[in-house]
């Protein structure tokens, strides 16, 4: 039997946490405040950029920027705190989903989670100014596709787990049945609960300034795309994932 070494990360998650440390170094250590400020203004997620009325007149990038700034918002992030905050949700849920859906199937999905936490943001904060940025909204997408599978028998999070990858492709059941199992459930309401604290100021976060705010609707937009969309990318069972390809030996 061939067991999963415990501190096995996939390639993909690797990747993704190297380009997002590689973004930061370079706004913190090679681009004066000006040229941040103007990558910000650019790739950043700011609701005031569909108000004509407000700023999204005179915010650089044009239309293309309407469209890409609901995913590259997520790949910066405000200093090494917050970058490592978010690393280490990433590490363990987004390497659950990353083995289950294969690299390419995950960067979609995390792209989706991403976009789908901008829209959230958007539509509770029309016009507003404020730039949003960090990976949080994609991996609470992955915190909600985790659980979609993981407690399931055989599951990574299951008493019955056999240690070796087939635990991240045991079947998911559907969504009202995961919503029934006691487990989901508390975690969901422990994720809510603390996602709507944060958003009332009533627990610190860390790597969270004084002068940042906390995008707690846009967490939750991820974590409702993660929640429903996961069936549209989890492969069927006898479908082989891209890493599944088997190589001459």
């Amino acid at each position: 039997m061939k067991r999963e070494p415990v501190f096995n990360i996939p390639p993909v998650i690797i990747g993704l946490l190297a380009v997002l440390a590689l973004i930061h170094a370079v706004r913190a250590y090679l681009l004066t405040d000006e040229q941040d400020m103007q990558l910000l203004l650019t790739f950043a997620f700011i609701p005031s950029r569909y108000d004509t009325s407000a700023l999204g007149g005179v915010l650089p990038g044009g239309f293309g920027a309407e469209l890409w700034t609901f995913v590259t918002y997520a790949l910066i992030h405000a200093d090494w705190t917050h970058y490592g905050v978010n690393a280490v949700w990433l590490l363990p849920f987004g390497s659950a989903v990353a083995r289950r859906f294969g690299t390419l199937r995950f960067i979609l999905f995390f792209a989706v989670a991403a976009a789908a936490g901008a829209a959230m943001h958007l539509a509770t904060h029309a016009g507003e100014d404020l730039p949003v940025i960090g990976a949080s909204a994609a991996i609470s997408g992955t915190m909600a596709a985790a659980m979609r599978f993981a407690f399931q028998r055989g599951g990574p999070l299951s008493f019955w787990r056999s240690g070796d990858a087939s635990d991240y492709r045991v079947p998911a059941v559907p969504l009202g049945a995961a919503l029934r199992d006691p487990r989901v459930l508390v975690f969901v309401v422990v994720w809510f609960g603390i996602n709507i604290l944060f958003g009332l100021g009533s627990l610190p976060m860390t790597g969270v300034g004084q002068d940042q705010v906390v995008a707690w609707q846009a967490h939750i937009g991820g974590f409702l795309a993660g929640l429903f969309l996961f069936s549209w990318f989890d492969p069927k069972p006898s479908e082989p994932r891209d890493d599944d390809i088997a190589m001459p030996q």
